[in-house]
């Protein structure tokens, strides 16, 4: 009892496991059939489409060759040959090939020897409605049918006219559908591969666009932040030498506010250059200079030696980050300019005023009005500011006062359409 009970329980495991290997070699013999048809794909493909194209031909031959009698041989070869031999160069003429088919068509017609190779007429109207347009289509599609209508009336059995003009007209309007139908699949992939082109095209020109524009605004922070601060080391270094022997301590004082700003100026560049590597942590560990900032500056200016007085009204801490730096820029760049092109003794008055969607930034200094009218200072101090200042639809002016001096003035607005612009 126990024997069997076991000999009947080993016979289900036996049984899964044919089960699980008749799987395993039907799934490898998919696998192979999948391969060998994809190969055969890819070894067709490869082939010209002249190939293709001579096949047709070839079997209406060699069918017309073996089912007719050796004296209707001749005639029937010929025709067979001048109906189907021309659609070996469908693809390259069409119009052409169909006025050769149906001509012989005709001369078929008129010498009354039904063949099988008629088909040519509907592959060649298919090609034409693949390769023209709706008129071409019409034309030949009109005389197709004509020469159905003449076929059927001497060729169809005796009361199957209506039939068999029936289907021949039916045969005749499914190859113009498909042709048209491969036509307008052809127009749509055309437009679609023109679009994706475009488009990549457009892609190219924003990414060139937007590395230009990168360039721009490093290259604009690297000289704010270069020209300032070396602008502030060398007047610092001057006042040093002239200091060293007079009042030595003094001279120190001002040689540590050299290395402070040549720090200051590296801490700065490598805030700016950090937003381009996620690994800097200078970036994240120092935020962007802004209006909280434009004290710091005016004492540093005072330092080397021009006066400067800073009036800030308004709040700034709903004012974007951006738009901070945009005005701290300003700011520094008008005392830059101030301080390397200035005599000794020049005062300078910086007033910034904030609003809920604007600030406005005003600099002016005492220095003595240059020696031609209407003359600025010649480097890219001035166009740089002119493009922070546009960034956030500001227009900037730059020129003399009429009592003497040099004022910088502007206007941003970092609303909506300043965020957007900026």
């Amino acid at each position: 009892m126990t024997e069997a009970a076991a000999e009947s329980g080993n016979a289900h495991p036996v049984r899964y496991q044919g089960r699980v290997r008749l799987t395993r070699y039907a799934a490898l013999a998919s696998a192979r059939a999948a391969r060998l048809v994809s190969d055969a794909r890819h070894w067709a493909s490869r082939l010209p489409p002249m190939v293709w194209d001579s096949l047709l031909p070839t079997l209406l031959l060699v069918n017309i060759m073996t089912t007719r009698l050796p004296h209707e041989l001749p005639a029937a070869v010929a025709l067979t040959a001048a109906l189907a031999l021309p659609l070996v160069w469908r693809h390259r003429v069409p119009r052409m090939v169909f006025g050769a088919v149906a001509a012989a068509a005709c001369v078929q017609w008129l010498m009354d020897v039904q063949l099988l190779a008629d088909i040519a007429l509907l592959v060649a109207l298919y090609t034409v409605a693949a390769n023209s347009g709706r008129r071409g289509t019409l034309v030949a599609g009109a005389i197709v049918e004509t020469g159905v209508l003449l076929a059927c009336v001497r060729w169809a059995a005796e009361g199957a006219f209506p039939t068999t003009f029936v289907a021949a007209t039916a045969m005749v309007v499914a190859a113009a559908v498909l042709g048209v139908n491969v036509r307008t699949k052809g127009v749509y992939l055309a437009a679609l591969e023109e679009r994706a082109a475009r488009l990549e095209h457009e892609q190219e020109q924003q990414a060139r666009l937007a590395v230009a524009e990168e360039r721009t605004r490093i290259t604009r922070e690297m000289h704010d932040i270069v020209t300032h601060n070396l602008s502030v080391m060398v007047a610092l270094n001057d006042a040093a030498v002239y200091a060293q022997h007079r009042s030595p301590e003094k001279a120190t004082t001002v040689m540590l506010q050299i290395s402070e700003t040549g720090r200051q100026a590296l801490t700065d560049m490598r805030r700016s250059l950090g937003v381009l590597r996620t690994d800097e942590p200078d970036a994240e560990r120092h935020p962007l200079p802004g209006i909280a900032q434009l004290h710091a500056l005016a004492d540093q200016m005072c330092v080397a030696g021009l006066p400067t007085r800073l009036e800030v009204r308004g709040g700034h801490t709903h004012i974007p980050a951006t738009a901070q730096l945009t005005v701290y820029r300003l700011v520094q760049e008008a005392l830059t300019n101030t301080l390397k092109h200035t005599p000794p003794g020049t005062h300078a008055e910086v007033r910034v005023r904030c609003s809920a969607e604007t600030a406005t930034v005003d600099v002016t200094d005492s220095g003595p009005c240059p020696a031609l009218p209407g003359a600025t200072p010649s480097g890219h101090g001035i166009p740089s500011m002119r493009e922070r200042a546009a960034a956030y639809g500001g227009k900037l002016q730059a020129g003399p006062l009429p009592g003497g001096g040099w004022r910088v003035h502007t206007r941003l607005d970092f609303g909506s359409s300043g965020e957007v612009s900026a």
